[in-house]
């Protein structure tokens, strides 16, 4: 969901164009949420002036989360913002480390120690310079300003100006990434050939495209709908496509070609390992998605103790639903069957819907607390569909924008039925968006809690829904629970294949190959999931280890309260602080059980 665990966010890192202030730690705007539940004097200000930094540093995440004071900004991504970003971050560290932890209130204790996991697992990023070599198809300029008209529905005119300002100062974005690449390239710092080669065809795409038919023009919306406010719109962003934003994607384009292309590292040394600081990298990324610090090896060798464990799993309900023997026989029937498989695009679509809407009606049965802001599906863009996962979520713009559930429905053929069901169970209900929202629209956490969060625990909480689902009632027939524990799978392969691409020196044909032995995700899926664990390393260590600790945690409650354990309110304990590190929430279900403890009879 983000680096910093939102996904949508950690998508304009890197945009820019406007000066950093020369006091960081100062602000004239801070919002009124910034310090909720805060009672520490020195804290509630530390965290008042933390959370007003972050959105002024951070212009566009401030408007994903419904904080409108930067509309008219974009993040500074020059090579002086980000220094002064980082300093800035050290600047609060260093603050944070200097109150007294233990004199703290229990509720301001564990809110200062999520500051620091926060700050320090990013700013520990840094050693990496993702922003020197780095390339996402996932993530570039194509697929992050695309999507910017969507930020800014037009109720009337006064909304058109900061998104004016913002798509003018999209050329300037675009040739500061230009410079961070060729500034990397001279110390020897690129990308790798296959990602490089993704967002070189994304961005010729593009340019091949009239100017009137970028997504920055055709992704425009009026609300309500108002023609002439509609084609004023267009008519005032499309000089700024034609003079701005297409001269510097053709710059941006020559760098990739004439120097990243050339220097890319070889597809036998797509991982970190194969960068000057590669293990340092990989540490600071294994730290900031995980909120632990646990050395490779050991997340390898899980990884390949969960992985034998599901397919026996696997090959057992092969063998009642195929008549099939082994692993290998029950994966090539998932694969090659194409009854198993969607037929066209509308298929795919309504599949998701009808998850989604059986999901929201099993609610209220294991959960006491449920979000008020509702979800719905959308389908990837056409420009992403090919170069993206099978599906991913965005939260909701508080009072503004719903969740969305966004499924690819690019190559339909190719996308398998019996997955559907877990796959909109994990984006969506009972995962992303419940616990999202969630959050969101909690009353007494400070603003920091609710809107940002660790990875591990957001991405652990989806898939822990997976099978969740099962004792819901959701998946209709063995075929769906074929795709649980598919994904089930998939996920356990990334502890093997994220720790062998970027510390053991693995190949990309080595993890596409440990993939199709041990997942029944069609190829051209893997082909784009091992371009994602390339390119953002350690973020998909989060979702088994962060599954594996809420059901390691549950059972301990179950165990302990017997007749007691109330699954919606455990499911409380967990959902009801925010998406917080693994410390804290061992630390939230201990309390809820010796809460539940104290209450029974003598």
């Amino acid at each position: 969901m983000r680096t910093r665990s939102l996904f949508f966010a950690s998508l304009f890192v890197s945009l820019s164009c406007r000066s950093v202030p020369t006091a960081p730690l100062e602000s004239t705007f801070i919002p009124e949420d910034a310090s909720v539940g805060v009672t520490d004097v020195g804290l509630f200000g530390l965290v008042s002036r933390y959370w007003a930094w972050q959105l002024e540093q951070r212009p566009i995440f401030a408007t994903t989360i419904g904080v409108r004071a930067y509309d008219a900004r974009i993040d500074d991504n020059s090579s002086i913002g980000i220094a002064a970003y980082r300093r800035g971050l050290a600047m609060f560290i260093e603050e944070a480390r200097a109150i007294d932890a233990e004199g703290l209130p229990a509720r301001d204790r564990t809110t200062l120690l999520l500051l620091l996991e926060d700050l320090e697992a990013e700013h520990g990023s840094a050693v990496c310079e993702f922003e020197r070599w780095s390339l996402s198809p996932r993530g570039n300029p194509v697929t992050e300003w695309s999507y910017l008209p969507e930020l800014h529905p037009l109720s009337g005119r006064a909304d058109l100006e900061p998104l004016v300002r913002r798509v003018s100062a999209i050329g300037a974005s675009i040739d500061n990434e230009a410079a961070n690449l060729e500034s990397g390239a001279k110390d020897g710092l690129f990308a790798n050939r296959e990602s490089t080669r993704r967002v070189i065809e994304i961005v010729e795409k593009q340019l091949r495209d009239k100017d009137e038919d970028w997504p920055l023009i055709t992704n425009v919306k009026t609300v309500p709908e108002d023609a002439a406010l509609l084609r004023e719109a267009q008519s005032q962003i499309l000089p700024l496509v034609r003079d701005g934003v297409r001269p510097a994607l053709t710059r941006y384009l020559g760098v990739l070609r004439d120097t990243v292309l050339p220097g890319a590292r070889s597809e036998a040394q797509s991982g970190v390992s194969a960068l000057p600081h590669g293990a340092a990298c990989y540490a600071s990324q294994v730290r900031r998605h995980t909120s632990l610090q646990l050395p490779a090896s050991e997340i390898h060798e899980l990884g390949l103790s969960e992985i034998a464990r599901i397919d026996e799993e696997i090959r057992s309900l092969g063998e009642r639903l195929f008549q099939t023997k082994t692993l290998e026989e029950t994966l090539s029937r998932l694969r090659s069957d194409p009854s198993l498989y969607f037929e066209d695009e509308a298929g795919v679509e309504e599949k998701a819907k009808a998850a989604l809407a059986e999901a929201k009606a099993a609610m209220p049965r294991f959960f006491h607390t449920v979000p008020k802001t509702d979800c719905v599906v959308t389908r990837i863009p056409d420009y992403e569909a090919p170069y993206t996962t099978i599906a991913y979520y965005r939260p909701p713009i508080p009072g503004e924008k719903l969740g969305e559930y966004f499924i690819n429905v690019h190559a339909p053929t190719t996308r398998p039925r019996y997955e559907a069901a877990a796959l909109a169970y994990h984006e969506a209900i009972p995962g992303h968006h419940l616990q999202i929202a969630i959050a969101q629209e909690l009353p007494a956490l400070p603003a920091f809690r609710k809107h940002l969060g660790l990875n591990v625990f957001v991405e652990g909480w989806a898939l822990y829904t997976e099978r969740l689902a099962d004792e819901m009632g959701l998946y209709a027939s063995d075929l769906d629970r074929m795709g649980m524990l598919s994904y089930d799978a998939w996920r356990a392969a990334r502890l093997v294949v994220d720790t062998g691409l970027h510390a053991f020196g693995w190949s990309r044909a080595q993890a596409k190959a440990f993939m199709l032995a041990h997942t029944a995700l069609a190829a051209n899926n893997i082909d784009n999931e091992v371009d994602r664990y390339i390119v953002w390393p350690g973020q998909a260590l989060g979702y088994k280890l962060g599954q594996l600790e809420i059901w390691k945690l549950r059972r301990q409650a179950e165990q302990a309260l017997g007749e007691r354990f109330s699954l919606p309110l455990f499911h409380d304990a967990v959902l009801t602080q925010g998406a917080v590190s693994l410390e804290v929430l061992r630390a939230q279900v201990e309390t809820f059980i010796s809460s539940n403890e104290a209450g029974k009879a003598p």
